[in-house]
């Protein structure tokens, strides 16, 4: 209940140093104003001590009756505070995956694909409220997932991402194709593809640099991402007919950041170079701070004032003090 307390004018509380300032002058001017009667006995005073000495308590009540007014000045208060949230349109994004089989190419742990999954999931999860698709392209491509905003089927698409799905090759114009494809129809107020590869444009029958002048048209802003070490990296080679096991040789990393960076420039993106797992996390890192839902959070107050029953209070005291005054200790005064 406290922490729901206040005071709406607490400076009123500085009355308070007041208080032993009164007291002391309300007792010195009842010292002064008694006067001494000097008799043989006092017997026939016997049966009215008690009242003598109890006449203080008529300054006890006012001050008291002060302190009160001095807490209803301050104006006590409890106040509970309701919020209501109100989330703009969000942004609407796609993730455009390259599932060529140089994705599991081992200079990422375990590989890229596989480390890709773990750090698209994170990032999934701090997306809360966006609406997320997936694209996936080889030598082809295909929606995986169309724009949704239910996260756990979004997560699930990811970790089912296989190689071997599609035809080999690297179609980066018809993966950001279908990522745009995806986003033509939105009406968010922001739109972004997150393209993803880790090669050169070697297949499809789309031109990357078409696919980007609709991009443009559309108002998405496009983040390229090249995946894979700098140098020599070990690639898939060759697969076992029989046991359906890999073979990997150490090959020459080859990334067209020419055309990512065109593709990031036109579309007013960034172009990112991920060359491990921990650049792969701080590049989605990046890009979720980049692109913000806008929401606004709005509180309402009720405030349940409190002052009334000190004014009251104030009252009684006073009322007592002035009945006690002047019918029990009128013949004191």
């Amino acid at each position: 209940m406290l922490n729901n307390f206040e005071f709406h004018s607490p400076e009123f509380l500085w009355l308070f140093a007041m208080i032993p300032m009164i007291a002391i002058w309300f007792f010195s001017s009842r010292k002064k104003e008694s006067t001494l009667l000097s008799v043989p006995s006092i017997k026939g005073f016997e049966g009215t001590s008690i009242l003598a000495k109890l006449k203080p308590l008529l300054h006890v009540f006012r001050i008291l009756a002060f302190s009160a007014l001095i807490i209803a000045l301050a104006r006590p208060r409890n106040v509970s505070v309701s919020k209501k949230t109100k989330t703009n349109r969000g942004i609407d994004i796609v993730m455009a995956i390259d599932v060529s089989a140089s994705m599991l190419a081992k200079d990422l742990k375990p590989n890229r694909l596989e480390a890709l999954k773990r750090v698209a999931v994170d990032f999934v999860n701090r997306r809360p409220n966006d609406r997320i698709g997936i694209v996936v392209y080889a030598g082809e491509s295909f929606t995986q997932t169309p724009i949704t905003s239910d996260k756990s089927i979004v997560k699930e698409t990811i970790s089912e991402i296989k190689w071997g799905q599609l035809e080999g090759g690297t179609a980066i114009g018809m993966g950001l194709g279908s990522a745009v494809n995806r986003l033509k129809e939105s009406k968010a107020k922001s739109k972004v593809i997150i393209l993803l590869t880790d090669g050169v444009n070697n297949a499809g029958f789309v031109d990357p640099k078409t696919a980007t002048e609709l991009a443009k048209e559309l108002n998405i802003k496009v983040y390229t991402i090249g995946i894979g070490t700098n140098g020599m990296a070990p690639f898939p080679w060759a697969k076992d007919p029989r046991t359906g096991k890999l073979s990997f040789r150490n090959q020459q990393v080859e990334i067209d950041e020419k055309l990512l960076k065109f593709i990031a420039s036109e579309t007013d993106g960034q172009y990112f170079r991920a060359t491990g797992n921990a650049k792969l996390k701080e590049i989605y890192d990046e890009i979720d701070k980049l692109e913000k839902t806008k929401i606004e959070e709005f509180k309402y107050y009720n405030y349940s004032e409190k002052y009334r029953f000190w004014v009251i209070l104030a009252g009684i005291f006073l009322v007592l003090e002035f009945i006690l005054r002047n019918t029990i200790f009128k013949s004191f005064i």
